[in-house]
């Protein structure tokens, strides 16, 4: 069965840290680009990182820059965001997608994206 399964969010305090993990089964991860996308209540869901393949590039929303490090660990076909310096603006449901690019920003979802990962920032 093909499946990624996101794990690691919860709540924690303002200037807090989280990692999350994006563990696949099914297929190898590391041949495809991995991008973290988050949804917060009322909002369109976005995509604040990537990382891409074969060369493991990586991108960022402005909002994250310099916060949020994404990487891969293909030995445990495990994707990982650490999400340094929280604010209580990045609380949402977190999920990890594969896809052939990466996409950051805005959008339009047309599928089911499983349950995610809730993070929830505050005091």
């Amino acid at each position: 069965q093909v499946q990624l399964v996101e794990s690691g969010g919860g709540l924690v305090q303002p200037g807090g840290s989280l990692r999350l993990s994006c563990a696949a089964s099914g297929f190898t991860l590391e041949n495809y680009a991995i991008g973290w996308f988050r949804q917060a209540p009322g909002k369109v869901r976005e995509g604040v990182a990537c990382i891409r393949t074969p060369d493991d590039s990586t991108y960022y929303a402005d909002s994250v820059q310099g916060r949020f490090t994404i990487s891969r660990d293909n030995t445990k076909n495990t994707v990982y965001l650490q999400m340094n310096s929280l604010k209580p603006e990045d609380t949402a449901i977190y999920y990890c997608v594969a896809d052939s690019v990466c996409v950051i920003g805005p959008v339009v979802v047309t599928s089911d994206w499983g349950q995610g990962t809730q993070v929830t920032v505050s005091s």
